[in-house]
């Protein structure tokens, strides 16, 4: 099952991995922090990324109004086509009326056939009438078809900027992509040398979201795709799943399910980097494969607070957060994360 509310996250979500850069470790992981070492990289490619977006979203503007002008062309080239074709409707009603009226005969022939003077000059008077009521028509007529052709130039002009200009954004979006991506595995490589280590990298201080949840219990994650859920058999666990598993990008923000207090930090094992959270009620909460923390042990959260951010640590096969809803800490005491969470309000 998907949820709907899946959506790409670009740089909004990811720049919060930031802070990871500056956090220091609580024990020895190698010379990460020193002056152009991988945090100095990742703070590079970020910064770049940061960049790369502003010039995006200006850009994505930029098209937006050359969009509008392109389709105001149109449609100021579908009203000059009518107004042309009303004046060839015109021209062909003036050359009609004149046909019947005698105007195509010669001028001998119409002083031959007159019966008086004043038939002729009335004759001669509408012959006259209608070749300039002919020669404006056919002025205007020339008017609108050579302002039409100058437009056409004007609208293909401005769909051949539109398309430059997309093929920019798209060049733009591909560099954005290709350095998030880089810096995603960036930080994935500083939480394995945690894991490796057998000491987590000391809590990251992201700036949290000013949402103030009025509901007591939140989903662990903004936005997601369900992968493996709980009780699913397969290979790669030794009985059955024992969680649910939310696919998403290495550095989103991961989030305590309710208020409680956080009783387990550690890294190393099956679970990689993990969090374990305490609630009212006596049940715990448990978020792993993280590549970073963002809490302390014994420290209180609140519901929808961030506690790491999600990664690919421990026995993982690939990015996802690995969520479980337990009767005590330890594993093997689990309950279907989906029920217990739909039982509180919140339906994933």
């Amino acid at each position: 099952m998907r949820s709907r509310r899946r959506h790409p996250l670009l740089v909004p979500v990811l720049l919060c991995a930031l802070a990871v850069l500056i956090a220091r470790p609580t024990s020895a992981t190698g010379d990460s922090d020193a002056p152009g070492g991988l945090n100095a990289e990742v703070v590079r490619l970020y910064d770049e990324a940061s960049l790369a977006t502003q010039q995006y979203e200006a850009g994505r503007r930029a098209a937006e109004v050359q969009r509008g002008r392109a389709q105001r062309l149109e449609r100021l080239l579908a009203r000059e086509r009518e107004d042309i074709a009303a004046l060839h409707g015109d021209l062909g009603r003036i050359a009609r009326a004149q046909y019947r009226s005698g105007g195509g005969l010669p001028h001998t022939a119409q002083m031959l056939l007159a019966d008086s003077p004043e038939e002729l000059m009335r004759g001669q008077r509408a012959v006259w009438q209608a070749d300039l009521a002919v020669n404006n028509a056919v002025t205007k007529s020339r008017r609108a078809e050579a302002r039409l052709a100058a437009d056409e130039e004007k609208a293909a002009s401005a769909w051949k900027v539109l398309e430059r200009r997309n093929g920019e954004l798209a060049g733009i979006k591909r560099g954005i992509e290709k350095k998030l991506e880089e810096a995603q595995w960036t930080l994935q490589g500083q939480a394995d040398a945690s894991v490796a280590a057998g000491a987590c990298r000391g809590a990251v201080r992201l700036d949290q979201p000013r949402t103030r949840f009025v509901q007591p219990w939140v989903a662990p994650v903004e936005t997601y795709e369900l992968s493996s859920g709980f009780g699913s058999g397969g290979d790669r666990w030794a009985s059955r799943h024992t969680g649910q598993d939310f696919a998403v990008d290495i550095g989103t923000p991961v989030r305590s399910v309710g208020a409680g207090r956080v009783v387990k930090v550690s890294c190393g094992g099956a679970f990689g980097i993990e969090v374990v959270v305490k609630h009212a009620g006596g049940y715990y909460t448990q978020y792993a494969h993280l590549a970073a923390v963002t809490v302390e042990q014994g420290e209180r959260v609140a519901a929808g607070q961030w506690v790491g951010q999600s990664g690919t640590t421990g026995n993982s096969t690939g990015p996802h957060l690995h969520f479980e809803v337990r009767l005590t800490p330890q594993l093997g005491s689990g309950v279907d994360p989906r029920e217990w969470l739909a039982t509180r309000g919140v339906r994933l």
